[in-house]
């Protein structure tokens, strides 16, 4: 069984920085790869960001491109969200995602939450003067 943890959310002024760590336990997630979502209050749960298992590969939601980098660290059983210049909409309840993949170089889809195995709890990012 895989337990995720998030960590690193708080409250931040609007451009400001935060970077979101996901702590793997219990498995390694040489085999996973990662997805990082988003819900703010009233609205549904979005993809924000994804890795393949070996980091090449990434996608971010057109809203965060320029602003957000995700990259991972295998050895430390850990991914991370770098989110630079943080705006009000960004506020929200951040979640992380693995799903299990034979390939090394495949993205996960940030539009179909269902394909993720294993969720973590989340942290809450508020933007806010």
């Amino acid at each position: 069984q895989l337990q995720l943890v998030e960590s690193g959310g708080g409250l931040v002024q609007p451009g400001g920085s935060l970077r979101l760590s996901c702590a793997a336990s219990g498995l390694t997630l040489d085999y996973y790869a990662i997805g990082w979502f988003r819900q703010a209050p009233g609205k549904e749960r979005e993809g924000v960001s994804c890795i393949s298992i070996n980091g090449v590969l990434t996608n971010y939601l057109d809203s965060v491109k320029g602003r957000f980098t995700i990259s991972r660290d295998n050895a430390k059983n850990t991914v991370y969200l770098q989110m630079n210049s943080l705006k009000p909409e960004d506020t929200g309840v951040y979640y992380c995602a693995a799903v299990r993949f034979m390939s090394r170089s495949r993205l996960p889809n940030l539009s179909d939450r269902s394909r993720y195995d294993y969720w973590g709890q989340g942290t809450q990012v508020t933007v806010s003067s």
